[in-house]
């Protein structure tokens, strides 16, 4: 009787369901995926984006954390997923522009809608506080000196092959440990694991606790918060690592449910209290919104990025 019940059931909520189309778009809760950790600052930035696009679609959106391979983990189960607006990721950009030229992957960057830019994460090289050294350039100087391998903690393949190409210019011995986000990194450096990590704004709390301190600003200025502390290339490396943060959706999504997506992405872009959200609270910095930025972005990254492999 109760299996005759669940049938019955079954074929009610397939009828009711059989007349959802995408104008109806979203009928039900929609999925963020992230690639960090739980507590991230990329992590922290898809909840609040979630909970303020869910009150103007009307519908719940929940957070799924997929960590793994620096956002390429993600962004293969995101390509996989179906392209109707249920499953989207918010996540660096690197996945998408960098990785491919340097990581057998499943995905193109064609394979997904890059609905628009959300934040530009700050981000910057740290170590333990009582560590010997003020900057990045003084690390690479102390462990020469002391013929040490530095023990370095990377969050994707950007930094990691960043700090590859300034240890072998510096002739310092690199050894390199994999992260799953921004709490990660600060575990491993302050528990003495790692002696440099590369991490995102979550390190501005860790540096005012007296925890890290900011040994090198990874993007082409300074950060604010940390003015006295000089970019990589201020301090004699051609470098810059930009942590680009979108909302990116599987290719080919239904047109009227994109609609919908970029309008709330618009009235976000336009909300003072989400970008001081972003900007103030997460302490990340602002972009332009919207797809059609979104997708030069990506393109330009991605020409830039494989020009750099082909020079390896």
């Amino acid at each position: 009787m109760r299996n005759i019940f669940k049938l019955v059931l079954g074929i009610i909520m397939a009828g009711l369901f059989s007349g959802v189309t995408a104008a109806d778009y979203p009928s039900r809760p929609i999925t963020f995926m992230t690639m960090t950790q739980p507590g991230a600052q990329i992590d922290r930035l898809a909840r609040g984006l979630g909970q303020r696009m869910s009150k103007i679609l009307g519908q719940p959106i929940n957070v799924k954390n997929v960590t793994g391979s620096h956002g390429t983990v993600m962004a293969t189960e995101l390509s996989k997923s179906k392209a109707d607006g249920y499953s989207l990721g918010v996540t660096s950009l690197t996945a998408y522009t960098y990785a491919p030229h340097h990581a057998k992957l499943i995905y193109k960057p064609e394979d997904f809608d890059y609905l628009t830019l959300v934040a530009l994460n700050s981000s910057g090289f740290i170590s333990k506080s009582d560590k010997p050294w003020k900057t990045l350039k003084e690390a690479f100087a102390w462990h020469k000196k002391n013929k040490k391998a530095m023990v370095a903690m990377f969050h994707g393949a950007d930094d990691r092959d960043a700090l590859t190409r300034i240890a072998k210019k510096e002739g310092v011995k690199l050894s390199l440990i994999p992260s799953k986000g921004g709490p990660s990194v600060i575990k491993a450096v302050t528990g003495g694991h790692a002696s440099v990590g590369y991490v995102g704004a979550i390190l501005y709390k860790h540096v005012e606790a007296g925890s890290i301190k900011l040994i090198a600003a990874a993007l082409g200025d300074r950060l604010p918060p940390i003015p006295d502390v000089p970019t990589l290339r201020e301090q004699g490396y051609d470098e810059q690592v930009e942590m680009i943060v979108a909302l990116v959706a599987p290719k080919g999504l239904d047109k009227k449910a994109k609609a919908k997506l970029l309008a709330a992405a618009n009235k976000l872009a336009n909300d003072k209290e989400t970008q001081e959200f972003i900007t103030g609270n997460l302490l990340m910095r602002p972009v332009k919104w919207g797809e059609a930025h979104a997708d030069k972005t990506v393109k330009d990254l991605y020409a830039t990025f494989g020009k750099q492999a082909m020079m390896k």
